[in-house]
């Protein structure tokens, strides 16, 4: 029997307005993908990325277009050939990893070898803002572990000393989404670091980061928009510490493994990170995450509905899912 395929686009309300240094969004737009096969099915959700040139239309028509290979058989290397990487290809792959454990009823952890799973602290997240928003933003969340905070505008220094005022006690990411600059990263850098911050992600634009090989890293500095892949790396040596793996980005979990593998082989260090998605988005990234030294699968947090079921949340410790959602 051939494999039968379907494609979804779906909405998710997001709890009051998630803002970066790009702009804000209320709900998070995702795309399902199922792969039917034998009787059992495999799903894998994306989040299409206005940033790297996605559209909502434009992954669906992505996803639509492997649909006679998809029903044909392709695997998951040979979907690596086929697609570059990005949210439809991470849709389709996390399915086929989802449907290939439902088939054989080996799950994806015991296929990757992080058995046993263990719960894992999250970082949450908080939203762009003036800095008396963001000091009771960090205010409400001061039990959580680790905080990350979107930054990136031009009263930065302002933000980090009124979250780090208003959360004492937690461990802090910055996330400034590209957003300083070569004239401003020197002195933002060493406020941080004075203040404590645990590290500094994406500061400045993929592509124009050549300033970080010269300067001081007073704080680690993680790449995020500047790596997608395995092949992207040897180029970074040397400007950043660490490197935040992103299913949608890596264009799947199969590509993601790969990444982080050559990761740490080169000395990085490895945070997982997600798009603002629903448990069937974080659920094969809780599996790439079980030895990351940095954590950041929140988007459940984040969503005033998710999946029934989704993850485990207690506080900031996701557990690992369930098989009945994924893996």
């Amino acid at each position: 029997m051939a494999r039968v395929i379907s494609v979804e686009m779906e909405r998710f309300p997001i709890v009051g307005t998630f803002t970066i240094s790009r702009g804000s969004k209320t709900e998070a737009e995702v795309i399902t993908v199922t792969i039917a096969d034998g009787g059992r099915s495999g799903r894998g959700e994306c989040v299409p990325y206005k940033r790297y040139g996605e559209t909502m239309e434009g992954v669906y028509a992505a996803i639509e277009a492997m649909r006679d290979p998809i029903v044909a058989g392709i695997d998951r290397t040979a979907l690596l050939a086929a697609m570059s990487a990005g949210a439809a290809r991470n849709a389709i792959d996390c399915a086929l990893w989802d449907l290939e454990a439902k088939l054989t009823g080996m799950s994806v952890a015991a296929a990757i070898g992080v058995l046993p799973m263990r719960p894992l602290e999250t970082a949450y997240t908080l939203s762009l803002a003036e800095p008396e928003a963001m000091a009771a933003q960090a205010r409400a969340n001061a039990t959580r572990p680790l905080l990350k905070v979107k930054i990136g505008g031009d009263n930065d220094m302002a933000r980090i000393r009124a979250v780090t005022e208003a959360a004492p006690e937690s461990r802090i990411i910055l996330d400034a989404n590209e957003g300083w600059t070569d004239e401003t990263i020197e002195t933002n850098l060493a406020f941080a670091a004075q203040h404590g911050i645990a590290l500094v992600e994406q500061p400045l634009p993929a592509g124009k980061d050549d300033i970080l090989r010269r300067i001081a890293h007073a704080v680690p500095i993680c790449a995020d928009e500047s790596v997608h892949a395995a092949k992207d790396l040897d180029a970074l040596v040397g400007l950043y510490d660490a490197v935040n793996i992103k299913l949608d980005k890596s264009g799947g979990l199969t590509e993601a493994l790969k990444l982080r593998d050559r990761a740490r082989d080169l000395g990085f260090g490895i945070m997982v990170g997600c798009m603002v998605g629903t448990s069937l988005a974080m659920a094969p990234a809780v599996l790439l995450a079980q030895d990351a030294d940095f954590v950041d699968l929140d988007g459940p947090l984040l969503l005033a509905r998710d999946r029934e079921p989704g993850l485990v949340y207690q506080g900031s410790l996701v557990s690992p899912p369930d098989r009945v959602l994924w893996g």
